[in-house]
Formats: structure tokens, sequence, C-alpha cells
């Protein structure tokens, strides 16, 4: 991390500095986005930038800027830090203003941006994961940055050995703690319909969208835990991990307990939609 961009400037991360009333830090009163980076290109950035518009509009963040001067700005970030494979972070938060719950009337949003290089790519093994209770707030929908819940699911799956939190209301699945959440019976692609109860994922939009080049049957429509257990194939998805392979949950083994052909052939022409978007 050579350079982060602090609104319009961009700076060291030791001249940098977010004042002590800004809302995003005493009440996690923003929104924000991470985006991956392979070979020095942003993929599938115009989604992820319309999405933060809306996350921001849900909560009424006005942006003072357009998304057009976003892009140039953080390419201009991207550029300076020489980023070959890794990730932009962005956040914008609703700004700086006296300490009190309502909205200030005026306050200017602060936006905070970095790259991060990888030295090896992230691990995309088969993973395990384990069922928590989703008892988070009902936006889902809204990439907040109140993400206590989710971190809380996360630590407690790493504590018990596992890779991933599945998130469920009473018995129907709704995400990940990171990622969103797919079963494959019969051949039939299942993933819980992009509501409030669930954050639309960049990667799971994609995926649909290769599912369908690839005459893979989708249905967005919830499914319960016993659904998932008595799946042929489970995976999951995210920026960082893309498609990956879940073979148990709570000790069960998934399938045959290895990863599947479907979930192996979304991953392949994934990674084609990579490459082609590189060009």
């Amino acid at each position: 991390m050579k350079l982060i961009l602090l609104n319009g400037e961009l700076l060291s991360r030791e001249q940098a500095s977010i004042d002590i009333e800004d809302r995003g830090y005493q009440f996690g009163d923003g929104v924000y986005e991470v985006v991956r980076i392979y070979n020095s290109h942003f993929f599938e950035l115009d989604a992820h930038l319309e999405r933060l518009e809306r996350s921001a509009h849900e909560i009424k963040i006005k942006l003072p800027f357009t998304i057009s001067d976003l892009k140039q700005r953080i390419e201009k970030l991207k550029k300076s830090n020489n980023v070959h494979s890794g990730h932009l972070y962005l956040q914008i938060t609703r700004g700086v203003s006296p300490r009190n719950h309502a909205f200030p009337e005026k306050a200017e949003p602060v936006l905070v941006a970095y790259t991060k290089e990888y030295s090896k790519e992230p691990s995309r093994i088969p993973g395990r994961a384990m069922f928590t209770d989703d008892i988070r707030w009902l936006r889902c929908d809204i990439k907040s940055l109140n993400l206590l819940g989710n971190v809380m699911a996360k630590d407690d799956a790493t504590v018990k050995g596992y890779d991933e939190a599945i998130f469920h209301r009473g018995e129907i699945v709704t995400e990940g703690s990171s990622t969103n959440v797919f079963i494959i019976k019969n051949r039939i692609l299942y993933t819980h319909p992009a509501n409030h109860l669930i954050l639309d994922g960049i990667t799971r939009r994609k995926i649909l969208s290769v599912a369908a080049s690839l005459d893979i049957q989708v249905a967005e429509e919830s499914f319960t835990k016993q659904q998932l257990l008595e799946a042929d194939e489970v995976f999951i998805s995210s920026t960082t991990q893309e498609v990956r392979p879940i073979i148990e949950v709570d000790g069960q083994p998934i399938g045959n307990g290895k990863e599947g052909d479907v979930t192996a052939s979304l991953q392949a022409e994934f990674e084609i939609h990579i490459s082609r978007s590189e060009k």
C-alpha cells in the first residue's frame, strides 16, 4: 500500500488522517466496495460502482462526485501503486459531524480508497462450512460498513475450524458471512433471490450469467438447510474467492465429498470471462 486516496488527494498512509467524529468511525455510517484487479485491470468495475451508488442512495448519502469522476480517481490510484494482481478497497462515509444519532443536516462525505497487491492468489481449494443463525438486520442488500454480525459469524467459524459460516433464517439459507451461497441439485443451480435478505454479489451476478452461457438451468429461489445438505454440490462466491466449492457442512459431506463437475465448469468459464475483461 504505497498511496491511498483520501477524497481527491493521493497521500501516503502516514499523511492521511480521519477525524475522530467521522460517522463511519462512530456509527458505521457508510458504504463500501471491494473490486478485484487482474493483470492490472479492474474486474466488473462499473457493476461495483453502480452498487456503491445504490447503497449510498439507500442510506441517504449524496455522493459529492460523479461515478465518472470516481473512476478517474481510482484508476489514478491503481496506476500510481502499480497493482498487477490484488484488489481495491473503497469506502464512503457520511462525513464528520458532532456525535448525534440523527443524520446531520450538513456533512461532507469522506472517500477513502486503497489497493492491495497479492503475493499469491487467494485459495479456492474446497472448503468446509457451518450453519449459523442469521440474526443480522434486514437490509443486507446494502453494502454498509456495519459488518459486526458478519465478523462475529466468521470468527466463530474460524475458531471451530471452518472456512465459512452459512447464515439461515429459520430453515431458509440466506448467504455466507462474506459470500453468496449456491447449491446444485440434478444439475439445476439454486441461489437465494436478490432481495433485502442478501447482498447481491457482483460475482454472484457474473456466475448467473456464466451459468446461462453454459446452458445450466438457474433457479433464484430460497432453499432450506436440509436441501443444502442433500445437494449434489455446494459452492460459495465472492470477489476474492471467485467460485469455491464447499464439500462439508456441519461435519456432513456434500455429495461425494469432492468438488463437483458443475462447480468446476463454472469456475473454468468464470476464468475465461476474467481473461476477456483484460483485453
